[in-house]
């Protein structure tokens, strides 16, 4: 396994860390298998989406932002509830599978870390499994 330190730099934002898992699996020298992304915190998520159109990631974020607004007279007392919801409904983790060592994924895919509480440092777990 192996650990990316990203540091994200606003509340919310997706980041894209596809070139440094693909470098991760270079490393790896695995030809064939699954690679499985995985991030340990409740209030940040990983995905999978379109990178080549940066309004992507805004209009994913402003829907998820109407959907599950700042301040909506949530209980929890840090004031970050809507950052745990987001995370919960993006989820923590992804599993791309991996074909002549390079990650399958489509043209316009990339993978991103979504940052919901930052800014922040988080960590990304990386696991490749040969297959």
């Amino acid at each position: 396994m192996k650990v990316l330190n990203v540091r994200t730099s606003q509340r919310d934002e997706f980041v894209d860390i596809t070139s440094m898992v693909q470098r991760i699996v270079d490393e790896s020298g695995v030809k064939s298998g699954i690679c499985v992304v995985f991030v340990p915190h409740t209030t940040a998520g990983v995905t999978i989406n379109e990178g080549y159109d940066q309004s992507v990631k805004f209009d994913i974020l402003k829907k998820l932002s109407q959907l599950v607004p700042l301040n909506d007279n949530y209980r929890h007392s840090e004031g970050n509830s809507d950052s745990h919801i987001k995370a919960s409904l993006i989820g923590s983790s992804v599993c791309v599978p991996i074909f002549d060592g390079k990650l399958t994924l489509g043209t316009w895919q990339r993978i991103f870390l979504c940052e919901f509480d930052g800014p922040r440092s988080r960590t990304v777990y990386v696991q490749i499994v040969q297959a």
